[in-house]
């Protein structure tokens, strides 16, 4: 192994612990929040929020999806689509002069 390799093995460690120190302080600020006892809402905005951020570090950098652009694309873009063909499902079925509404 010459230095350039434990350089790089050094930046990669280095980012792993800056991770798991931004999710062990994001937990403890969670934590925090709750003892503040926020209205319902806002509390669960919060919550959400903190929790997208915390999945997306872990998603990002321990499962090594921020490499891998093309692949969250696709991803993503077939979540859409099968999301707006379950959204749309109801509608259709409304829009449907065939079928009885009135069936108890």
């Amino acid at each position: 192994m010459d230095f350039g390799d434990t350089q790089a093995i050094k930046k990669h460690v280095r980012v792993y612990v800056t991770v798991f120190i931004t999710l062990l302080a994001l937990t403890l600020i969670t934590v925090a929040i709750s003892r503040l006892h926020l209205d319902v809402p806002l509390a669960i905005t919060v919550a959400l929020f903190i929790a997208v951020v915390k999945g997306s570090l872990v998603a990002s950098y321990f499962m090594h999806l921020i490499s891998e652009k093309k692949v969250i694309y696709a991803a993503l873009l077939l979540t859409v689509v099968f999301f707006a063909a379950l959204m749309s499902l109801p509608l259709l079925h409304h829009s449907n002069p065939i079928i009885e509404h009135n069936v108890p």
